[in-house]
């Protein structure tokens, strides 16, 4: 097939002899042949050269590039190009300009591929938009055929979503960006992803132009997080924050819409250097606060339930939108604070009594204790001095135990008064917290609100008859049941505890006594109204020592005054016998007569 419309016609050509038969004998056929020849492009083998697409079909693409004959390329080579149509120019490698058959041959593949990398090189300087033919999967993204050179689409540039199924993208034909070359290694990376983020980015530069604070837009629900919602307004994204969703409180934006829903947001705010639109859900209704009863006042009652905890009290909604505070203290009418978790929880329907209302500032503080009457107006009356009751521990100090009788009535047990006998250096030694203990009304501080109570004092004084007991220098079997570095401790009858000094536990061989030793001990001093036992183990033999010297020293003393007279008793004595012995023999002499 020739394209004649480039054989230009023979200026000195005669047409009327040509009609009458007699040019055909004069005509000189080397002349006709020079002309036809001249009429033809000149072409060189391995050139690339621009042709014109005259024929397709399923198999070949016939073009022209202005020669005696047309090139057929396989139309594999245009795969890439599925919009290739008859009148488009496309580039050609001339393989032979005559093969054995006669035929111009052609090649499309070998044209790109020689103007290939200056075209990558090109598109990447002046970032041009490139088609490229996605010819198969590869380990993290696609190999695209761009100008004949196999370039590299990561996954996470196909598109601006997460791609899961990356097959239905191999054998079609995209639009790229190049963005990134590696001149060394000849490697090419495309990005499909950045077409769509500057066309986003228009969008948005449009969108964002046209925006007003307060102007009411409808927006689809792209994505719902726990902070929020992200609202598409046709291009852009917009964040409704969760405190903007409802004048009530919100634990889950779920809870308000769902994903894909069309709803109409206000513009709060927006940014557009950051590109950044805050959207609000609950404005485009009126304040809770507007239309809360006018009649409501301080002092009514009202019912809410729980909506937020926190230490220091709970938040009550009693309508939606509209909360009130119940501080701690206003719980409970007891002095002792704890943390509203001990009164309340998250949930709880409570009904408590309106102690302020500001409608400007929208606030409400709500109070409980108030339901009940203040038990301390008639203390005097429940709880007089002298008066015995059963209280709950509540907590330790270190000079004594904070005790509850009932809701708001606390009172204080010092520790010197929890037992007659026993030395209690914590309280803990004693009870544990929430026990319950047996008390006595001491004293009642009205103006403070507290009670001082008593233990020991609910069993008679001991100590009166300890004084006869445990005289002076009397003994008594104790045992040592802690050592302290001024001394020890010793355990006697009656669960009365006494104390000694190191140097009266030295035992009579000299050795001294240790802990669990038990031994008999002697009072040396004994006070009632500080309730303290002196006593020692050394006193009794060294009493029992001094006490034999001084016998010894007695005993010496009136020998030394007996002897005198013992001497003049046995010279008597002597005396008389001799007497004695003379009368006797006068009268054996007599007898013998």
């Amino acid at each position: 097939m020739t394209d004649f419309k480039n054989v230009a016609p023979l200026e000195d050509f005669d047409w009327d002899a040509y009609a009458s038969g007699a040019e055909k004998e004069n005509t000189n056929h080397e002349e006709q042949a020079a002309a036809y020849e001249g009429s033809l492009g000149k072409v060189c083998d391995h050139e690339v050269v621009d042709g014109t697409v005259i024929d397709i079909n399923k198999r070949e693409v016939v073009v022209n590039i202005g020669f005696k004959s047309d090139g057929v390329i396989p139309a594999s080579e245009f795969r890439y190009n599925p919009d290739l149509k008859i009148g488009d120019t496309v580039e050609v490698y001339i393989e032979n300009q005559e093969n054995k058959n006669g035929q111009l041959v052609l090649s499309h593949k070998k044209a790109r591929a020689a103007r290939s990398w200056d075209r990558v090189n090109s598109a990447l300087e002046s970032n041009e938009i490139i088609k490229g033919f996605i010819k198969c999967r590869t380990k993290g993204g696609m190999i695209v055929d761009v100008f004949g050179i196999e370039a590299f689409l990561p996954g996470s540039q196909i598109d601006i979503k997460p791609i899961r199924d990356y097959d239905i993208y191999v054998g079609k034909t995209m639009e790229f960006k190049i963005v990134k070359i590696n001149q060394e290694y000849k490697n090419v990376v495309v990005s499909h992803k950045a077409l769509i983020e500057a066309e986003l980015e228009a969008q948005k530069q449009e969108i964002m132009s046209k925006l007003e604070k307060g102007q009411v837009l409808e927006g689809v629900v792209k994505n719902i997080t726990s902070y929020g919602v992200f609202v598409d307004l046709g291009g852009v994204d917009g964040l409704i924050h969760i405190t903007d969703m409802s004048w009530g409180r919100v634990s889950d934006p779920k809870e308000i819409v769902e994903l894909e829903q069309k709803i109409n947001v206000v513009i709060l705010d927006f940014d557009n250097e950051k590109k950044r639109i805050a959207l609000g859900l609950k404005q485009l209704t009126p304040h809770p606060w507007d239309s809360l009863d006018p009649n409501l006042k301080v002092g009514d009652h009202v019912k809410g339930k729980v909506v937020v905890m926190a230490d220091y009290g709970a938040f009550i909604e009693i309508a939606p939108g509209v909360e009130g505070l119940i501080h701690v203290s206003e719980m409970s009418w007891s002095q002792h604070i704890r943390s509203a978790q001990d009164y309340m929880k998250v949930g709880d329907e409570v009904e408590a009594v309106i102690l302020t209302l500001d409608r400007d500032e929208r606030k409400m503080s709500l109070g409980v204790k108030q339901l009940k009457p203040d038990p301390w107006l008639t203390i005097e009356d429940k709880y007089p001095v002298g008066s015995k009751h059963v209280a709950k521990v509540r907590n330790f100090t270190n000079f004594g135990i904070f005790v509850e009788i009932e809701e708001g009535v606390d009172g204080l047990i010092h520790i010197s008064d929890l037992s007659w006998t026993k030395k209690i250096k914590h309280p803990s030694e004693f009870t544990k917290i929430g026990a319950q203990i047996d008390v006595i009304v001491m004293e009642i501080d009205k103006v403070n609100r507290r009670l001082s109570l008593g233990h020991k004092q609910l069993e008679d004084n001991p100590w009166d008859v300890f004084e006869t007991v445990f005289s002076q220098d009397s003994v008594h079997e104790g045992t040592i049941i802690e050592m302290l570095e001024k001394g020890a401790v010793i355990q006697l009858e009656y669960g009365v505890e006494g104390f000694t000094t190191p140097k009266h536990l030295v035992k009579e061989d000299g050795t001294q006594a240790q802990l669990g030793e038990k031994l008999p001990f002697k009072v040396i001093e004994f006070n009632k109204n500080t309730k303290r036992i002196i006593l020692s183990h050394s006193r009794i033999y060294e009493d029992a020592q001094r006490a034999a010297k001084r016998a010894e020293k007695a005993n010496a003393a009136r020998q030394k005054r007996e002897e005198p007279a013992i001497q003049n008793q046995a010279a008597s004595t002597v005396l008389g016998d001799i007497d004695a012995l003379a009368n006797l023999k006068a009268k054996i002499d007599k007898g013998e007569e």
